[in-house]
């Protein structure tokens, strides 16, 4: 069931970043049915060292879990452009920390790459930010566009989880 009832999974997405980490916590029913619970974005100061903003986003998403126990963690797979190789790195290392959280929880990972994720919200695998801010926000009937657009990425990725999970019981 989604809100109503009993979920038979709850997932947790996450946009991992360097500085901003979007994420959204949806209920999954089994059936292909996802229901948008809480999203937001933890901001980490750019002044700490790389190591400090890995450590301070490690403890924000194991308070998160706490508050909000989840089933699952979705998160994408790295794609790499050669103009972009750092920033691939700083997201590698901000994966990182989300894969050993999910690991230290003892939940399911779950991972798309880009293209999967804006192909089953946007049915466009080549989607740019504001379209999926825009899919988003009609699909979870929200008043407004998520902001920053991590925490639209967060929600696209935990509706294609949610979405995509069925129920084994």
């Amino acid at each position: 069931m989604s809100a109503r009832g009993a979920s038979a999974a709850r997932i947790l997405g996450i946009d991992p970043g360097s500085l901003i980490t979007g994420y959204a916590i949806v209920d999954a029913d089994g059936a292909g049915t996802a229901t948008l619970l809480e999203a937001g974005a933890f901001r980490l100061k750019r002044s700490d060292a790389l190591s400090v903003r890995l450590d301070a986003l490690s403890t924000d998403i194991h308070e998160l879990l706490a508050e909000h126990p989840c089933t699952h963690i979705a998160v994408e797979s790295i794609f790499s452009h050669p103009e972009h190789v750092r920033s691939a790195l700083q997201l590698g290392h901000a994966r990182g920390v989300v894969l050993v959280a999910a690991q230290q929880s003892r939940l399911q990972l779950i991972e798309y790459s880009p293209a999967e994720v804006k192909k089953a919200i946007c049915g466009n695998g080549r989607a740019t930010k504001a379209q999926v801010q825009s899919a988003v926000t009609m699909q979870c009937a929200l008043e407004k566009a998520p902001t920053p657009s991590d925490v639209a990425d967060a929600i696209a990725i935990a509706l294609t989880a949610g979405r995509r999970f069925v129920s084994r019981g």
